[in-house]
């Protein structure tokens, strides 16, 4: 079974924090996991915020940027998510960004799993896309 990650989930992987352990077990499991090429681009952002607030040092985000290129998600491209992403942001009023993970899972007839409570919250009053997104517990 395929499995859309986020980069909240995916960032637990590398940098210990709560849940840290549960997003541990989802990379060991056997579900393919997927992305939007977009994960890259958020998982470094959260790293670069990380080291802007002292919680990891220059050396270390380097390391991880570098263990992030090889992780075993599939990606797909941002270009063929964008219109239905776009729409999913109009409707939810959450981020194209957010909304090219629900637009993969959508595509891939599967869930979102995130560790986002805010982004899981904001679905749960769509009840169309309410189905497509898990919070990592």
């Amino acid at each position: 079974m395929s499995v859309v990650v986020d980069a909240s989930v995916v960032l637990k992987w590398f940098v210990p924090e709560v849940g840290s352990e549960v997003a541990s077990r989802l990379l060991a499991s056997e579900d393919r996991l997927a992305a939007p090429d977009l994960l890259f681009a958020e998982i470094a952002n959260a790293i670069w915020k990380k080291v802007l607030r002292g919680q990891l040092t220059h050396a270390e985000s380097q390391s991880l940027i570098r263990d992030i290129e090889n992780i075993a998600v599939n990606t797909t491209p941002c270009r063929a998510l964008a219109n239905d992403a776009h729409v999913i942001a109009l409707i939810t009023s959450r981020s194209v960004y957010d909304s090219m993970y629900v637009a993969l899972a959508l595509r891939l007839d599967t869930r979102v799993i995130t560790a986002d409570e805010r982004f899981f919250h904001a679905l749960q009053s769509f009840t169309d896309l309410a189905g497509s997104i898990e919070l990592l517990a």
